[in-house]
């Protein structure tokens, strides 16, 4: 049987972590921040509109916190390397929390924008220098030096090519792939020296899959978890897809400029940074990590 969930469209739209929340309105850009209660208030949404209802364990979550109640489970994806890479897009500011990613952006606008965590540590006063032009500007916001973005490189179980949204994940043949996220924090500065974000969002095949070759390898050992798909859209409901978590805990830095020219123009048409969902800290949200 043929269901609208099934077509990439809606796939596209359902994972989140791509997905934007069709009644923003830009002048929520400059809105104050919401209130605590706001965010208590969605959270406990969540827990209600989840309760006893067998949804399995969610993300973003604490890296640096292993306990979790979720008993749904299943199969973990395969490595990165045995996968097709589908999908590159980034957050402003981390979904996750932990490593050298702690600091509280603030509730932000309550829908996604001006909320997650930040990189804690320093950068040099050259690495901070404002640069001219807007980087992957949108009515949301635009990138600054100094702002941090968490990236999510997608990977799927499916035959498939790198390309744009999430629908790129699956095909007409597997309905249902397995999902990993390789996710990857960085900071932005003006320097010319640092990472290049061109060549780390560069794809090409390798042993017969599409890889993204240029993913730091440095970063210390990733964290890994199963959890779902992301994004401000799942602030109130649970997203009901399975994906296999790797988060890696340090920081690197990115030349704000390469950003801004990727953003420009890639195979992915990615030219802004996503919103980021709450926090889940719903002990029956998470799943328990393996040490």
């Amino acid at each position: 049987m043929r269901t609208a969930i099934y077509t990439p469209l809606t796939l596209a739209a359902l994972l989140a972590g791509c997905a934007q929340l069709e009644n923003y309105k830009s002048s929520h850009e400059a809105a104050k921040p919401v209130s605590d209660e706001v965010i208590s208030k969605q959270r406990q949404t969540l827990a209600e509109n989840t309760d006893g209802k067998g949804y399995g364990p969610q993300s973003p979550r604490d890296i640096n916190s292993r306990a979790g109640n979720n008993k749904r489970l299943f199969g973990r994806a395969p490595s990165y390397k045995n996968m097709n890479l589908c999908n590159i897009h980034f957050h402003k500011n981390a979904e996750h929390k932990g490593g050298k990613f702690t600091k509280y952006a603030g509730n932000g606008d309550g829908m996604g924008y001006n909320s997650g965590y930040q990189y804690v540590g320093s950068l040099a006063k050259r690495e901070k220098q404002p640069v001219k032009q807007p980087i992957c500007p949108s009515k949301h916001s635009s990138l600054n030096t100094g702002d941090t973005i968490e990236v999510h490189y997608v990977y799927s179980s499916a035959k498939v090519k790198p390309g744009p949204t999430l629908g790129a994940c699956m095909n007409k043949t597997i309905k249902n792939p397995q999902l990993r996220v390789e996710a990857q924090v960085y900071v932005l500065v003006n320097n010319k020296s640092a990472l290049d974000f061109t060549k780390l969002a560069h794809s090409s095949l390798r042993k017969g899959y599409y890889q993204a070759l240029h993913i730091p390898k440095n970063m210390g050992k990733a964290i890994e978890y199963i959890g779902s798909t992301t994004g401000p859209g799942y602030n109130e409901k649970a997203s009901p897809y399975q994906v296999s978590w790797s988060v890696r805990p340090k920081v690197a830095k990115v030349d704000i400029n390469s950003v801004g020219h990727w953003c420009k123009g890639n195979i992915f048409n990615e030219d802004h940074a996503h919103g980021v969902r709450n926090l889940v800290t719903n002990p029956d949200l998470l799943s328990k990590i393996r040490r």
